[in-house]
C-alpha cells in the first residue's frame, strides 16, 4: 500500500510540508509507505480544455511537474493533496497543477481514498480545503476524513508543529487512511467487488 503527498506550495519545506510530513510519519507507523511529491516552483500552466489528455492521460504541455505527477497515479494506492491558504483559496500552484491532473483522466483515480490538507496562517482554510475535495467527489475516490477539516494553523513550521489539534488531526487523518486502505484490501482478498460502473450520463440544463 502507497500513499502520494502532494505538496502544493510554493515552499518546499514550509508549513504544508510539515503538515503532510506529520500524515506521512503516521502512515508509517501504520504500515504504510509514503511518497512527498512537490509541485515546485516554477509556474504551473492551467488546463486549456484541449481534450488531448482524454487518449494519451497525459499533458502535451510536459514543461512542469504534472506529467511526473501523472507516471505515479498508476503505482499509487492514495493521494492527500496538500496547499498553504493564499486569499481563502489554494495556492497559485496546485490549483492549475490538480485541473491538469484531473481533467479526462478521472477513472485513473477512481476508488483510490484521497484526502485535502491544508495550512494557513489564521482565516480562509474552510474555502481552500473545500475545492481541493471537489476534485474527489468527481473522480469516484472515497474522501478520508478526521476529527476535524483537515487544516493546520501557523506562518512558520515550528508554530504548525504547536498547533496540537492540528497536529491531532493530521494523525487521525493518518490512521484513519491507513484503515480504509487496509480494509479495501481484505475486501480484494476475500473476492469483494468494486461497483459496476454505469455508462456515464452527461447532462446541462439547455433543452
Amino acid at each position: 500500500m502507497k500513499v502520494l503527498l502532494v505538496n502544493g506550495s510554493p515552499k518546499k519545506s514550509g508549513c504544508t510540508a510539515t503538515a503532510l510530513s506529520v500524515v506521512a510519519e503516521e502512515l508509517n507507523k501504520c504500515g504504510v509507505e509514503t511518497e512527498m511529491f512537490w509541485t515546485g516552483n516554477k509556474p504551473i500552466m492551467g488546463c486549456l480544455g484541449c481534450g488531448k489528455c482524454a487518449e494519451t492521460k497525459r499533458c502535451w504541455y510536459a514543461e512542469d511537474t504534472v506529467n511526473s505527477f501523472l507516471d505515479k497515479v498508476a503505482g499509487t494506492d492514495a493521494f492527500v493533496f496538500g496547499s498553504p491558504i493564499h486569499f481563502a483559496g489554494t495556492s497559485g500552484f496546485i490549483k492549475p497543477f490538480m485541473d491538469r491532473a484531473f481533467c479526462s483522466k478521472l477513472a485513473m483515480y477512481a476508488n483510490k481514498p484521497a484526502a485535502a490538507v491544508v495550512s494557513c496562517r489564521r482565516g480562509g482554510a474552510s474555502a481552500g480545503f473545500d475545492d481541493m475535495n471537489k476534485f474527489f467527489g468527481i473522480s469516484n475516490m472515497p474522501v478520508v476524513s478526521s476529527t476535524y477539516w483537515n487544516q493546520v494553523h501557523g506562518n512558520t513550521p515550528e508554530q504548525v508543529l504547536e498547533d496540537e489539534e492540528g497536529m491531532q488531526t493530521m494523525r487521525r487523518l493518518a490512521q484513519n487512511m491507513a484503515w480504509l486502505l487496509k480494509c479495501i484490501e481484505a475486501g480484494r482478498e476475500a473476492g469483494v467487488e468494486l461497483p459496476k460502473v454505469e455508462p456515464q450520463i452527461r447532462t446541462n440544463f439547455i433543452r
